[in-house]
């Protein structure tokens, strides 16, 4: 009981750290998309090369086995040859060793070809990957492009939105409307004291033009006055003066 308590406290605590340090690199991941998929792309590399270098090794086997062939080929004719003349020459015990050693050649030659046939399928069978492989990383390559642009797109909106989000339009708003009354109220101020202002000065002329016309009449007045006074001074004076009784 002892000994199983920290054992199990032990596994709890390392799966619990296991857990957190691959959230950790999960979210470091997410943070450098670009360094995650150059990562990617240098492992397909690495890989590339080393199927590169398995293709060149089928193919220098390949070479080979087709040497080693035209070498059987050639041999096993210059024996049929030597065969010919051992017996023409009616040496049958050397003509027997020959065609011992051809026998063996042949034996030879259809192992090498049994060889070569496998080895060139594993050669155009490597090559066809090796393409493919290729092909892969190319479009690897051209998804980084294309996702990153997506991904820089992405987070141009998102700081868009967060930017009209985090605008205070109300406020702007109000602050615009209490803008547009005060530009209202000093508009209306402005009219009144134009109506004001041009009511006082009607009233100031129209004062003017009656005072004006009470000194015309009071100027007339007198001149019709002065004129009657010189027609009744004269009459007065032609009236003959009754003569005084004598005492």
């Amino acid at each position: 009981m002892s000994t199983t308590k920290p054992a199990s406290v032990f596994s709890r605590l390392r799966s619990l750290i296991k857990g957190w340090f691959s959230v950790w690199v999960r979210d470091r991941e997410l943070e450098s998309p670009e360094a995650i998929y150059e990562q990617a792309i240098k492992g397909r590399l690495t890989q590339y090369r080393e199927l590169k270098d398995a293709v060149a090794g089928i193919l220098f086997m390949r070479s080979k086995l087709d040497g080693e062939i035209a070498d059987r080929r050639a041999e096993i004719a210059r024996l049929h040859d030597e065969i010919k003349r051992a017996m023409s020459r009616g040496d049958e015990e050397n003509a027997l060793t020959l065609i011992s050693h051809k026998q063996s050649l042949f034996e030879d030659l259809e192992r090498a070809e049994g060889e070569l046939t496998a080895v060139r399928t594993q050669a155009d069978e490597a090559k066809a990957n090796l393409v493919r492989f290729r092909e892969e990383i190319r479009s690897l390559v051209r998804e980084k492009g294309r996702m990153l642009a997506t991904l820089a797109n992405a987070k141009a909106r998102r700081r868009l939105q967060s930017a009209m989000e985090g605008l205070s339009v109300e406020a702007e708003m109000d602050a615009l409307e209490g803008v547009r009354e005060q530009i209202e109220r000093m508009n209306a101020e402005s009219e009144l004291d134009r109506e004001i202002g041009g009511s006082e000065m009607r009233a100031t002329i129209r004062g003017f033009r009656d005072q004006a016309r009470r000194e015309a009449a009071r100027s007339e007045l007198e001149q019709l006055k002065h004129e009657m006074a010189g027609r009744i001074l004269p009459q007065a004076s032609d009236v003959p003066v009754a003569a005084v009784p004598a005492n």
